[in-house]
């Protein structure tokens, strides 16, 4: 093997073992986490201002985060109906009872 070829490989090896290694945390988080980036983006504020005693992928938060309701922020309701995480329809039932109830 000539020495071009073996710095070469060298060189391939130490850009695309980290990559891969990168890539694979990535997918890792990914899987371990069922919340989209989308959503926790979204949510975050909200998150932290209701419910930051749990954690993000609990079963707990998820139930605190529905006890909010329609406390929550437009782009975090949005986000929750476009990741399938709630219903437009539910969306539109809670805040059509909220709206009822303030009326009383």
């Amino acid at each position: 093997m000539t020495r071009f070829v073996e710095i070469h490989r060298n060189a391939s090896r130490a850009i695309f073992a980290p990559a891969l290694v990168l890539a694979g945390v990535t997918l890792m988080a990914g899987n371990a986490s069922a919340i989209s980036l989308r959503v926790q983006i979204a949510c975050a504020a909200d998150y932290y201002a209701h419910c930051g005693a749990y954690s993000p992928t609990s079963r707990e938060v998820r139930s605190c985060m529905r006890s909010v309701g329609v406390g929550l922020s437009k782009g975090c309701v949005d986000a929750l109906v476009a990741a399938g995480e709630v219903s437009a329809a539910e969306v539109s039932r809670h805040r059509e009872g909220s709206m009822t109830a303030a009326a009383k």
